[in-house]
């Protein structure tokens, strides 16, 4: 293990889910460095892991509480190995929190996130299609209700979606909001009536967005993934081509499975879009291909990495370096479209033959497999924790049950 003082900086990660575990394997594969991590609660991923030192604090979610825990783990940790701290928010809530101290938190770390303002219109769906309509992205047919109004559906084809335009007030009030799923796909008016009334019922207060559903299955979803520097000028684009998603109702839009692509045109159109409203930081975007007008219909684009964003690694495109050479050195890089041939994926291949269904697709994973192209970033050699590998072969047994569970079916 690489001593903070040689590597020359300290990772501090928010945050116990597979974002965050990828982003400490990332510093350790390159940096060799033990990330601290700070988090609400333990995961099985990050649970006795060797490569970090995971930090819990009930309170972290409370917005006075996060700003006292990271400014007094700053003193600790400069006191410790006085290097340069550098931050790594790897959910929404921690990008937000961030963001709206970013003064006060950059006397104690490094970070590269995006400004609040900034990131709220992106992160709240409905000013952020009103932006990218402006900027040329596609998106599909959409309706804003504001939770409080009189109803009326505007939008004359079913399936419709409905989700949330505040995705984090949306899971703090989850338990009490009637049903909640993270995403509703409904084929009448009587399941959308259903919907919004359990919605009014809630304290939930924010808008729902009604939108035509674009037809296909998990395959037809593509993410990408960008970095823009510390000058708002983009780095990095990559982009993949969804083989599974989460099949549970709580987890749609979740990707378990992504195999790289390259098209100059759609990666450019994202680079040219954050570019032009100063974006910074780690960039996720979300669509789907619609095959009924020949365009990618852009759902949501995320200011943090995503669960999938470790096939940048697998390109050979560290996010994490990208961010180390911004904040710590004041590197530059010129723009890189990656390209490669790689599959990621979080689930067992025994769940990608029988759930991916498109044969092409298909076809391309069985041959990622024989070449050894495809990678699981939660099974990594170095972390020594016989606690976490047993933890690990549970989920592959239980991944095929899951989705034999899974409610929600794209077609």
């Amino acid at each position: 293990m690489t001593s903070p003082a040689k590597a020359g900086f300290l990772p501090v990660i928010l945050g116990p889910l597979i974002h965050g575990y990828t982003a400490a394997r990332s510093f350790h594969e390159i940096y060799g460095v033990k990330s601290v991590m700070l988090a609400r609660n333990k995961t099985g991923y990050t649970w006795a892991s060797s490569i970090l030192d995971l930090r819990l604090h009930e309170d972290l979610n409370d917005d006075d509480a996060f700003l006292r825990i990271l400014t007094e783990a700053a003193a600790e940790l400069q006191a410790e190995h006085g290097v340069p701290l550098v931050l790594v928010p790897s959910n929404d809530i921690y990008v937000e929190m961030v963001a709206r101290h970013a003064e006060r938190l950059s006397g104690h770390y490094l970070f590269n996130s995006p400004r609040e303002e900034l990131r709220a219109q992106l992160m709240d769906k409905e000013a952020f299609y009103t932006l990218a309509q402006q900027h040329g992205l596609d998106i599909p047919a959409t309706q804003i209700h504001r939770v409080g109004e009189p109803f009326e559906l505007q939008i004359d084809r079913f399936p419709v979606v409905i989700k949330p335009t505040h995705s984090n007030q949306w899971w703090q009030h989850h338990t009490q909001i009637r049903g909640h799923q993270k995403v509703y796909r409904l084929g009448s008016l009587d399941e959308v009536l259903d919907v919004v009334s359990a919605v009014e019922d809630s304290p939930y207060r924010e808008s729902l967005i009604i939108q035509e559903y674009v037809p296909g299955d998990d395959t037809k979803n593509w993410d990408a993934v960008l970095y823009l520097n510390s000058e708002a000028k983009c780095e990095l684009v990559t982009l993949g081509q969804v083989a599974l998603q989460e099949h549970a109702a709580n987890a749609v839009g979740t990707y378990s499975a992504i195999i790289s692509k390259y098209d100059e045109a759609i990666m450019l159109k994202f680079r040219d879009f954050l570019e032009a409203v100063g974006y910074t930081g780690i960039a996720n975007a979300d669509m789907k291909w619609d095959e009924r007008d020949g365009v990618y219909k852009v759902m949501e684009i995320n200011c943090r990495p995503g669960r999938s964003s470790y096939y940048t690694s697998q390109l050979g495109h560290p996010m994490m370096q990208y961010l180390v050479d911004d904040v710590v050195h004041g590197r530059r890089r010129e723009l890189t479209l990656a390209q490669g041939d790689v599959l990621f994926r979080v689930t067992p291949r025994y769940v990608l033959k029988e759930y991916v269904k498109d044969p092409q697709v298909l076809a391309e994973v069985k041959r990622l497999f024989r070449e050894r192209r495809d990678s699981n970033p939660l099974t990594y050699a170095k972390d020594l924790s016989p606690r976490r590998n047993a933890y690990l072969l549970g989920r592959h047994l239980r991944q095929g049950r899951k989705y034999a569970a899974g409610t929600w079916q794209q077609d």
